[in-house]
This record gives structure tokens, sequence and C-alpha cells, in this order.
């Protein structure tokens, strides 16, 4: 029997904390998540929700009070279980002073690669980020997110299975934030396991296979996008819909034609409602409300959301700071 491949990450029950007293904070509180074999998860909170901290602990640069982390089915402390992991900081590290060949021959050999393999890595690099035409430029001189792009290529040059990015796309322009994505598109065909930390909501749905939301310190909902819409807010699509005119009377009239759950507001010009099956039950209510009346003037037809789920969960928008 073929048994299956371990986890990428295990995290179980972690917790940290930092101060004492009054001048306490809670950073992570009790958070448990799995990162599965090849697959891009997305850790997804507000600034303060302790993303970075999380980060710091799989990478063994903070040290949790309590609470489990295995890399690759053993405990993350073990040094050959960390050579499989890369890390990307959300801070730019790079040699400013230095070219961008300069500065992949530096990671390269903090990774241990030497001669002939480093080179064939350094030549990789510079393909993939698409700055072989500026391999020989000082680093100080180029834009964020030319920077965004030799520091993510910095973090896996030894070929690691699992990658952390801590907030990749932060203070990127769309183009290079797309570029970006597409150099993890290629990481992600290669097999390795990606966790990346961000607060950009349109991020985690289209880009990643699962979501991890966190607030306060705490995990409040694990799953894929259409696992989180249905578990929180349903599949339902809102519809509003902007009449002529305002609502006569009570608007029970209009509600009692067509059956749906709707939101009216009389002595306003908009009704509202939530239907599943927009191709259907839309004329429906579109010819209701000519039947008794009205004109339509406009219609909206919102699908559920990232956002939508955050604010169930949370009470609260997305927060950035």
């Amino acid at each position: 029997m073929i048994s299956s491949p371990p986890d990428a990450i295990t995290v179980t029950e972690l917790k940290k904390s930092f101060g004492r007293g009054s001048n306490s904070h809670t950073a992570l509180d009790g958070i448990s998540f799995r990162l599965f074999p090849g697959e891009r998860l997305a850790y997804l909170g507000p600034n303060g929700a302790g993303k970075t901290t999380m980060i710091r602990c799989l990478s063994g640069r903070t040290r949790p009070d309590s609470g489990r982390i295995e890399l690759m089915g053993q405990p993350a402390h073990h040094r050959h279980v960390r050579e499989t992991l890369g890390l990307v900081p959300q801070e730019i590290a790079l040699y400013g002073d230095l070219t961008t060949r300069e500065n992949l021959s530096a990671f390269g050999r903090f990774h241990g690669l030497t001669g002939k393999i480093l080179r064939h890595k350094i030549q990789w690099a510079l393909t993939w980020t698409g700055l072989e035409d500026r391999a020989d430029h000082l680093v100080n001189t180029f834009s964020g997110g030319m920077k965004r792009r030799i520091n993510l290529a910095c973090g896996v040059l030894h070929d690691p299975e699992i990658l952390l990015l801590d907030e990749p796309s932060v203070g990127v322009d769309p183009q290079s934030r797309q570029r970006i994505f597409s150099m993890l598109d290629e990481l992600s065909v290669r097999g390795t396991s990606i966790l990346l930390t961000t607060h950009h909501l349109d991020e985690a749905e289209t880009q990643c296979d699962r979501i991890v939301i966190v607030d306060h310190g705490r995990v409040v909902a694990t799953g894929t996008f259409d696992e989180l819409i249905k578990q929180t807010i349903g599949v339902d699509r809102t519809v509003t819909i902007r009449l002529d005119q305002v609502l006569r009377g009570s608007g029970n009239e209009t509600l009692a034609m067509t059956g749906l759950n709707l939101i009216v507001h009389p002595g306003e010009s908009t009704i509202a409602a939530k239907i599943q099956d927009v191709a259907a039950e839309l004329p429906r209510l579109i010819d209701a409300l000519r039947s008794a009346g009205y004109g339509v003037t406009d219609v909206d037809v919102q699908n559920p959301s990232l956002h939508h789920v955050f604010l169930h969960l949370t009470g609260h928008a997305l927060r950035d700071g």
C-alpha cells in the first residue's frame, strides 16, 4: 500500500505573546492549520492579525510560547527539515549596492550552492524574473516591483519544497503584481507548496487553492473559496433593482407577486432580492414589478465574495491597519 505524502506544514495550537502585564499582546492565540503538498494556501487577515508572527515562527526566527509545528511530517526544529524551506520576507532583503547577478550569487552561496550549479540557478532566476537585461545593474536603481521579483528569486534558488511568502505583492503596481503571481504559477507546476500571507482579498480569492482567515490571533475559517461561501453566507446572489419611481404604500403587493426573498423600503426607488437562480428568478421579479406599474432603470447582480465572508465572520471590513 502506497502511503500518502505528509502535509507540507502542520500547525497545532500555536500561541505567541509579546510583552508583559498590561503591555502584553497576543499575536497567535491557539492557531491550527495545514498546508497540503503542492498547495497554494492564503493566510488572510488584516494588519495586526499575527500573519508576520506566524511566518517568523514557521521559519524558526521566533520561538512560539506553545504548540507544535511540523514541516514535511517532521518537527520544524530539525535542521535537515529547515533546509526544505524557502523564505521571502515582506521587507526587501537585498543588497542595493550589488547587481542583480551579485545578489543572486550571494544568496545562492548562503544556501550552499557553488560552481556550475550556482551559475545554472542564477541564469534560471534571471530568466524566471524577466530581468536578464538587468543582470549587471545595481539593485538600488530598480523599481519596487523589480526588487520584489529578485527578492522572490533569492528565496527559491535552492529549490525549496515549501515556500513562505509574507505579503509578496505589497507596494507594487498591478503589472508587477501579476508578474509575481505568474512566477508563483511556475513554482506550483513544479510541486512547490506555498503559504502566502496577505490582506488583499482578491489575491486570496483568485490566486490560492485554499484560504485560512485569521483575526485577532485566531483562525476564524478555513476552506476553499466556494466552501467558505457555503459555510458562511450561502450561495445566494444579491440583486438590486432601481425603479423609475418610489415604491408605493408598504410594497407588500410587490412581495406577494414574486414569492421571493425581497428587501423592500417603502418611499425609496430601489428594491433588493436574494436569489439563487438568476436566469429563472430575475425575469420573474422584473415582470412582477412591471405588472405593478414600475419601470426598471437599472439592475445590479452581486456575486458572493470573500469580502462578504469576512464581514460575516468578523463583523467588520478587512482592516488595513
